[in-house]
């Protein structure tokens, strides 16, 4: 993708938006009816009733999010939408989780980056259930009419991410045309092949991402610019693999300024799933990625 110049997007302040948990809507999402949660606005079509809310089990008592329901190849995907004060039009951001699976960890995640830097940040459980020593790490939300597990780099895994971003595409309030992504592990893999096969993203960030030598021989063809963000002690133990070894972060960081690809790596003490082990690692991650969003995303 060519970046003709560096744009900035406007940092908001850190004010609660429960505004948007106020109103029940339903949208058209990706072509096709999508049950939401509370929204501002006036629906076009019949609202889901108060008694029956579309909130997740484990989600229970997120609020200044809406939930929405986006069909996908092999199932239903739930999302959480977290927007920033104002009106909009704003970039947005597809948040993918890891291999443990859907929690509150990425939807609060999705709340901090909406307001640290003017984003619609979406996270999204693009598969069903969790696995790995990396679960003792999150708090899993439910979603059990999700797709299976796929592999990051497969076929299915494309087009359940691909449903997602068209869906978030067309939510309102959002430039269709500046969408980044953002994956831990797994979704880092799923993100990282969707740039290649599909591109139309303007910026992705992966961390604690798995690099076998055959994503590194392609580090020619990313098409966008790439925010590397990985532990050192990256290992098994905490939900790594030897993919997700330090030193194939470091030789896929290598190859992508051989190929003089715009990448920003950098590299912490902890492990595999630091960024949600470690407060410290959390808050700075949080500002790097805002940081690296304002640096190319167009407000």
């Amino acid at each position: 993708m060519v970046h003709p110049m560096k744009m900035l997007c406007m940092h908001r302040s850190r004010q609660a938006h429960s505004l948007w948990a106020s109103t029940a809507v339903c949208m058209v999402l990706a072509s096709a009816l999508v049950d939401c949660g509370p929204r501002n606005g006036a629906a076009t079509v019949p609202a889901p009733s108060r008694a029956d809310p579309v909130v997740p089990a484990g989600a229970e008592g997120l609020a200044g999010v809406e939930w929405v329901r986006v069909p996908t190849p092999g199932g239903k995907l739930t999302a959480a939408v977290a927007r920033p004060p104002g009106t909009g039009p704003f970039p947005a951001l597809v948040l993918l989780h890891g291999s443990h699976g859907f929690a509150r960890e990425y939807v609060r995640l999705a709340q901090d980056l909406a307001r640290e830097c003017g984003v619609v940040a979406v996270a999204g459980c693009w598969f069903k259930g969790g696995q790995g020593a990396g679960r003792q790490f999150v708090t899993p939300i439910a979603c059990p009419d999700a797709p299976e597990m796929p592999a990051a780099a497969s076929d299915e895994a494309l087009e359940i991410v691909d449903a997602l971003m068209t869906a978030v595409r067309d939510l309102p309030g959002v430039r269709g045309d500046r969408i980044a992504l953002f994956g831990q592990s797994r979704g880092g893999g799923a993100a990282l092949h969707y740039v290649f096969e599909r591109g139309g993203v303007w910026v992705a960030v992966l961390n604690s991402t798995g690099y076998p030598q055959e994503v590194v021989d392609r580090a020619g063809a990313v098409s966008a610019p790439l925010l590397l963000l990985h532990g050192k002690a990256d290992s098994p133990t905490d939900g790594g693999s030897e993919r997700t070894a330090v030193d194939r972060a470091r030789k896929f960081e290598d190859a992508l300024r051989r190929e003089g690809k715009p990448v920003k790596a950098v590299y912490f003490d902890g492990g595999h799933n630091g960024l949600f082990a470690d407060a410290k690692q959390y808050d700075e991650s949080v500002r790097l990625i805002a940081a690296f969003l304002r640096e190319y995303l167009d407000k």
